[in-house]
């Protein structure tokens, strides 16, 4: 009997902040589907070691390539190392069918100082920060990648965003900022990239209990208002979002584009 291609097979997806949250749960789910996959990422030697092992094991039980790039994927000097490392390695253009999105690099100051917290508040450099980790990059990302013409010619790109963009969450302004770009930005992306058989769509996931979460002042209180509203009786799990991600990468999602898809299990609606 003939052994079946796996889905994905040949194919790579690039996964910015792969080592953990949503972008470590794409990297499970898509190599299971035989997606060749180069994950960047920004962590200590320490915590590196334990996610290559992971890494390591995924890359073997799904018979697939993973490669890791330890750099900063915000400033032009890391893009142009990964290229030239990604393209010496795979040795082969258009080849990517997945951009992810899934940078959690930000400030999470309130507007305003308080008696307790002087001279701790916001700035106009950190809104500047966060809105480029957290949502400009994207496009220099992809114009990178279309320019060296690694994008698959049905290619996806998936960014990702939160009900925070629309609400007031304590601490959240310069994310909240940035997600209500990066909005507007994937809505010009999926018209001037879709020109390139590229499509752009956003997922709003729900609340999920990430390390990214976990740095938000009094998450707990979100993850418990979270519980108790959502209609499925659960917060979001890392998983729903890479089950998404996957699906927006088959062929049958082809024609899925400027969308912003919920994940959540109905908590929008509540």
């Amino acid at each position: 009997m003939s052994k079946i291609t796996p889905q994905f097979s040949g194919l790579w997806a690039i996964i910015l902040g792969g080592s953990s949250g949503f972008g470590f749960a794409a990297v499970k789910k898509l190599a299971q589907h035989g997606m060749n996959i180069a994950v960047l990422y920004r962590e200590i030697s320490a915590f590196e070691k334990s996610i290559l092992v992971e890494f390591k094991e995924i890359e073997e039980d799904n018979n697939v390539q993973i490669l890791s790039y330890n750099i900063n994927a915000l400033d032009e000097e890391g893009r142009a190392k990964f290229v030239q490392q990604f393209s010496s390695s795979v040795k082969q253009k258009n080849c990517v069918r997945l951009l992810l999105h899934s940078i959690a690099r930000g400030n999470l100051k309130p507007l305003l100082s308080t008696p307790k917290k002087e001279n701790i508040h916001l700035t106009t450099d950190d809104i500047q920060l966060t809105t480029y980790a957290m949502s400009n990059s994207i496009i220099d990302w992809a114009r990178l990648l279309l320019e060296q013409e690694l994008f698959y010619s049905d290619a996806r790109i998936i960014g990702l965003t939160s009900e925070g963009a629309n609400k007031y969450w304590e601490g959240y302004a310069a994310v909240s900022i940035a997600k209500a770009s990066l909005k507007s930005i994937a809505t010009y992306m999926a018209v001037e990239f879709g020109k390139y058989g590229i499509k752009t769509n956003l997922i709003q996931a729900g609340i999920t209990e990430t390390p990214s979460l976990k740095r938000i002042p009094d998450s707990k209180t979100l993850v418990d208002f979270a519980t108790s509203l959502n209609p499925l009786g659960r917060i979001t799990k890392p998983e729903d979002v890479a089950n998404v991600i996957y699906l927006l990468c088959t062929d049958e999602a082809s024609w899925i584009n400027g969308s912003l898809i919920h994940v959540d299990g109905g908590e929008h609606c509540r």
